[in-house]
């Protein structure tokens, strides 16, 4: 029933597309803009697009989910790390003990290849943090026990290769490195909890946590690696990456040459990777929408396949509600090789409760603290489009 849900909104977001296109094409026909009807209408079809997007995501965690509950439940054996962290949890909730770390091991991916292992708390966050912004998604992230100075070497020129006559001396050309360094800057919230809440048998308190620090981690980090400052807190992917093309529009509007001029300012060696995509706000993707090429076509094409984000000029588009909304002198699209901005995530995910706090209002406190730092790599593997200042 999912399966013909997720096909059945494909369909709709389909036939959406075709419509906003047909309302442009129209306009176009006409050499006009949008009438303020029009441009109504056209918002609300791009509401759709982006709603029934969210739709089909959701259907394909729950499914995946799912899937991973019923193949660990066939399954006896369940690993002793994924108890422990569930029993942590329950502990915490309980009162049992006053606090914990949760270990990021490996990488952030939720489970493993085969499915068969459950999601641990920490993974469970993780996993809701990338639903409200892609940098903790699209970026090379680093997991460390401690929060010292991590240093990564980057290579910023390859060794050289030249024609050599027969029983010459062949020339040395030594490859150039460089490297850059990420700190552990610390992000912290409190969630208080109803005693109620806690004693309810009813209520899986592990999910309220792993929701509330999911979603207040994904916004305070994304924003802090879309565009931090790189002083008191992370170098953020647009603070850090130069400007490919500026924009002559007023209002800060892009033109579809400038999308094409802001793909061939990066290294062309980029264009070739997987992970190299566009990062845009959600203004300048519904500007992106409108952009047609010299033949009539549009630049932009949404996807039908869930799991799978859509395409701009042929590279994927991440919406990001950190990156800029189209103005004056605002970075509002970005491009680039993602995996070049380096996530570094220090000490894991620590829980600490409190029932002193708040012990007037019979409210047990849960503080959550993690450490993070990102910077870019490599200058030229992205750059963002910046809108005219006029």
């Amino acid at each position: 029933m999912s399966q013909s849900f997720i096909k059945a909104q494909a369909e709709a977001r389909s036939k959406a597309w075709e419509e906003a296109k047909a309302l442009l094409d129209t306009a176009a026909s006409e050499k006009r803009d949008l009438t303020s009807e029009e441009q109504e209408k056209f918002d609300r079809i791009n509401s759709e697009l982006d709603e029934r997007a969210a739709a089909i995501e959701t259907i394909r965690k729950v499914e995946e989910r799912e899937a991973k509950a019923a193949a660990a439940g066939a399954d006896f054996r369940v690993s002793d790390v994924v108890k422990s962290d569930y029993d942590y949890v329950r502990s915490l909730a309980k009162g049992e003990i006053r606090s914990h770390n949760f270990e990021t091991r490996g990488t952030l991916t939720p489970s493993n290849s085969s499915g068969l292992e459950p999601q641990s708390f920490v993974a469970r966050v993780y996993d809701l943090a990338r639903e409200v912004g892609p940098m903790l998604d699209v970026s090379e992230v680093f997991n460390t026990q401690s929060g010292e100075d991590l240093k990564i070497p980057t290579l910023t020129a390859y060794s050289t290769a030249g024609l050599e006559a027969a029983g010459a001396a062949i020339d040395e050309s030594e490859p150039t490195f460089s490297s850059i360094t990420l700190g552990a800057y610390k992000y912290a919230f409190l969630v208080p909890v109803a005693r109620e809440l806690i004693e309810d048998g009813g209520v899986d308190i592990a999910e309220v946590l792993a929701r509330q620090a999911g979603n207040a981690i994904g916004y305070a980090v994304n924003a802090a690696l879309t565009t931090g400052t790189g002083t008191t807190q992370p170098n953020g992917l647009f603070t850090a990456a130069g400007t490919g093309v500026s924009g002559t529009i007023a209002g800060g509007l892009f033109t579809a040459d400038q999308l094409i001029d802001l793909v061939y300012s990066v290294d062309g060696a980029v264009r070739r990777l997987n992970g190299t995509g566009f990062m845009m706000s959600p203004t300048a993707i519904r500007n992106a929408r409108k952009l047609k090429d010299n033949d009539g076509q549009y630049l932009f094409q949404p996807s039908l396949q869930a799991g799978q984000p859509d395409q701009l000029l042929g590279f994927p588009v991440f919406e990001n509600p950190a990156v800029a909304a189209v103005g004056s002198a605002a970075a509002s699209v970005g491009f680039g090789y993602l995996p070049s901005y380096k996530v570094r995530l220090a000490g894991g995910l620590r829980v600490d409760r409190s029932d002193d706090y708040k012990f007037g209002n019979d409210l047990s406190v849960f503080r959550f603290m993690i450490r993070v730092d990102g910077n870019l790599s490599h200058q030229d593997h992205f750059k963002v489009f910046k809108g005219s200042a006029a």
